[in-house]
């Protein structure tokens, strides 16, 4: 089968589940933030499960041992869709931090609401930072981790975008252990693109980072430090399968 035929049935696939899915989200209000997170991320099991049987795109995490006891930040590059999803699974019970414009999208956005995500105004500036250390420690409390993409945006595979430190910053102020990540989602899931490639996803997982005598440019720098090296390692381990 196609590449071109199965990434339109997956397509249509998550066309399918994700309306219904909203309505559930929406439901759940009544109920506690971990309940909603743990009904609602059904979802992207199942859309991870058509990623797999359809597609053919699997995944492996390397380092899975290392992580702490939550709540800690998961600080990783970001290449495609396929993380945001992937994560949910991966990881302990996360909160997001998103673009505020998100939770207005219709059914998606408003499912995305439920699921107690840190939204900002990435324009706003300092209130911007404001806003993320106020809703951090407030989900940190909750025992939710938190996943920040540093780079902001996805980056295609081999390309280079500066590491924001507001993810450093929120770790250093809440005393928060850090946990980074690197993974090749884009070689496979590419950056707003439909079609879909088989093949194994790597994730690694890194050493957790105590941030209590760092500084948020010196975490930053040394959370990007080892994505990068470690994006490095796994292509030169890919190349070699």
């Amino acid at each position: 089968m196609s590449v071109f035929i199965r990434s339109s049935l997956f397509a249509l696939f998550q066309a399918v589940v994700t309306l219904p899915f909203s309505l559930i989200a929406l439901a759940t209000f009544p109920l506690q933030p971990l309940v909603r997170y743990r009904i609602i991320t059904t979802w992207a099991r199942l859309v991870m499960g058509a990623a797999e049987r359809i597609c053919g795109i699997r995944y492996r995490v390397l380092g899975a041992e290392r992580l702490p006891r939550p709540p800690f930040i998961v600080l990783s590059n970001h290449q495609s869709a396929w993380e945001t999803l992937a994560f949910q699974l991966i990881f302990p019970p996360q909160a997001w931090v998103v673009k505020r414009e998100l939770l207005w999208i219709p059914f998606f956005g408003w499912g995305l609401a439920m699921l107690s995500p840190i939204a900002i105004d990435r324009g706003a500036g300092t209130r911007a930072l404001r806003q993320l250390l106020g809703q951090g420690r407030e989900r940190l409390a909750r025992g939710f981790c938190i996943v920040i993409f540093p780079e902001g945006t996805r980056v295609a595979p081999r390309q280079r975008r500066e590491y924001q430190v507001g993810g450093a910053w929120l770790a250093v102020r809440t005393a928060t252990p850090v946990v980074p990540v690197a993974h090749n989602s884009g070689e496979f899931w590419r950056r707003n693109a439909f079609l879909k490639y088989p093949g194994t996803i790597t994730v690694s997982i890194g050493a957790p980072i105590e941030t209590g005598n760092l500084t948020p440019e010196a975490l930053n720098s040394r959370v990007e430090s080892w994505i990068e090296e470690e994006m490095r390692r796994i292509k030169a381990v890919e190349g070699k399968r």
